[in-house]
């Protein structure tokens, strides 16, 4: 599956937009990741924990809008994008979204 940012991946051709494909993400922090980021949040730097985890669910949003466009007969997804939000106080949401398409190498 071809993953493009951008409205048209170089040498191929869009021969057909079948919609918006999406994949959804909501992960819980731990108590021990709270605590974590409360000590960082006094003395500064990178919450490791919340990086490591955002990437891991960023890697999945991505995985479950793959699967969406290939059920619906992509074999590429341009105009990609990522969104997130908090759910309540301690859950994160990602979401990877873009359109599913049919492309041909020109």
């Amino acid at each position: 599956m071809l993953i493009a940012t951008t409205e048209n991946i170089a040498g191929h051709e869009v021969t057909e937009v079948l919609g918006t494909s999406f994949g959804v993400v909501v992960r819980a922090r731990g108590l021990g990741g709270d605590i974590m980021a409360s000590l960082k949040g006094l003395v500064g730097g990178e919450v490791k924990q919340y990086t490591q985890m955002i990437e891991d669910a960023r890697r999945q949003a991505m995985d479950r809008m793959v699967q969406n466009a290939a059920a619906m007969g992509a074999n590429a997804i341009v105009m990609m994008r990522f969104d997130s939000g908090d759910i309540g106080n301690n859950m994160s949401e990602i979401v990877a979204y873009g359109t599913a398409v049919r492309v041909v190498r020109r």
